[in-house]
């Protein structure tokens, strides 16, 4: 299965793809996988590098509690705790949709991606060229602006204070945005800047 690269006004570009050029304003995408997994409700999913304690154990809960939902995540899944909740959600129907901070070209996939990518419940979706294979900051931080136009909503388990997770939390509900964190101490920043408590019972899927 190889990716595909879209422009925006190309004659053959899927009608799904849209949204991409729509809200992300980017210049073209790489796909990889069923463009179905764009249709539906997007929940971007971000996670900063240093996670607390008590919210690493929430994380994994979450991840195993929603193995058995029909929801589509979306994300880079970069982070060790993005990369461990994306883990825990492969094996069970999640649809993902995963956006390397890099080209598609030549890029590996991963073992452990690769029967939900022949299922159908795995989307590879870049929004760089092939000449970009390694993240840096900068990269990692448009392709997070990307993800997080793109989707309906976001889930963030933690976002460091003053860090650029928290900004990009902040971003999002100034457009409006829904965002929702998990209930803890450390996000209590979180929802004083106006995100939601989340609810796996009260998440419409």
């Amino acid at each position: 299965m190889k990716a595909r690269r879209y422009e925006p006004g190309m004659p053959d570009t899927p009608a799904t793809l849209q949204r991409c050029f729509d809200t992300a304003r980017t210049p073209a995408v790489a796909v990889q996988g069923d463009l179905a997994l764009l249709d539906g409700v997007l929940t971007g999913f971000f996670c900063s590098v240093r996670c607390p304690g008590d919210i690493i154990l929430k994380t994994y809960d979450l991840a195993k509690a929603l193995r058995g939902a029909e929801i589509t995540f979306i994300g880079g899944f970069q982070s060790p705790m993005e990369k461990e909740f994306l883990d825990v959600l492969l094996w069970g129907r999640v649809r993902v949709v995963i956006c390397p901070a890099r080209g598609l070209g030549n890029m590996r996939v991963p073992k452990n991606w690769r029967a939900p990518l022949a299922d159908g419940r795995l989307l590879l979706l870049s929004f760089f060229d092939d000449n970009i294979r390694r993240p840096t900051a900068a990269i990692v931080a448009r392709r997070n602006a990307y993800v997080a136009a793109v989707c309906n909503r976001i889930l963030v388990a933690h976002a460091q204070q003053n860090s650029k997770t928290e900004a990009l939390c902040k971003h999002a509900l100034t457009s409006r945005k829904p965002v929702l964190t998990l209930d803890s101490p450390h996000n209590a920043h979180l929802m004083a800047l106006g995100a939601s408590r989340f609810s796996a019972d009260g998440l419409p899927l």
